[in-house]
């Protein structure tokens, strides 16, 4: 190839371009970093609106305490602290089915249980209809069971009762306009589970938040991006604190002091 198209960014001697605008004039101090990272991930610009309920998403899902990604990025930064850039990996890498991973596997089933049901019952019902939303749920939940798996989004090991994200990033795809079938779908399923399951549980923020994001376009396979994205601001932050308020070390003294031999098979 002689030439390599992008979308993205571009630079000569006098100028930098990003997303067909001067970076210096056109977006620095004006675009939010939420809105341009919407924008980067869709090539378009969001609407007010959009950006909200994006930005929403990633303050909900920065961080939640002392995840195991968390304490990862703590424990490499311990034991390398010349190489900040090695702890943040550390925490990204642990992004997976049960944490950080769930937004990706949220939005795969529901996108999945949607198309689904526009084949089947040949459209998707209004966004109101409660009732029909509630029937495709079934269906999506009850396959789940079948097959020995767990529906993405259903359950927190700490907020056994509700997670308070959930109605907070509802509330506003709604009053932005942007509550969508995943959404419906999603809540739909946090009205039926039980009668499925035998037993209630929480709709979590990772699972809202994948369904909030497909609602705004975005493909499953960027969903985990979008999650690691906010994570890494959290993950610097918990470097930032182990630098002048460190506790890797006792979390490392505490596992290895403790510490005890069992013979293979025991």
């Amino acid at each position: 190839m002689t030439s390599f198209p992008t979308s993205l960014g571009t630079s000569d001697a006098e100028s930098i371009s990003l997303l067909g605008q001067d970076l210096a004039h056109d977006l620095m101090g004006k675009v939010s970093f939420g809105e341009l990272a919407f924008w980067l991930l869709t090539q378009r610009r969001p609407t007010s609106g959009e950006a909200r309920v994006f930005e929403a998403v990633l303050i909900g899902l920065a961080d939640h305490g002392f995840t195991p990604t968390a304490i990862a990025a703590r424990l490499t930064y311990l034991s390398a602290p010349d190489a900040i850039q090695g702890a943040v990996a550390a925490g990204l890498l642990g992004g997976g089915s049960r944490f950080l991973g769930v937004t990706e596997d949220a939005g795969r089933f529901l996108g999945e249980a949607l198309a689904e049901a526009a084949e089947v019952d040949g459209a998707l019902p209004e966004i109101d209809d409660a009732a029909a939303w509630d029937a495709i749920a079934l269906r999506a939940v009850t396959r789940c069971r079948d097959a020995g798996r767990f529906v993405p989004g259903l359950g927190h090991p700490v907020h056994k009762t509700g997670d308070p994200r959930t109605p907070r990033l509802i509330g506003i795809a709604r009053d932005e306009g942007h509550f969508g079938p995943h959404l419906a779908l999603f809540e739909a399923i946090g009205r039926v589970h039980q009668t499925v399951l035998g037993k209630h549980l929480p709709l979590n923020g990772a699972g809202v938040s994948g369904a909030a994001l497909a609602d705004l376009g975005l493909p499953a396979e960027l969903l985990r991006a979008t999650v690691l994205l906010a994570r890494c601001a959290g993950l610097i932050g918990h470097i930032a604190e182990e630098m002048h308020r460190p506790v890797a070390n006792s979390i490392y003294l505490t596992v290895d002091r403790n510490a005890r031999y069992v013979a293979p098979g025991q």
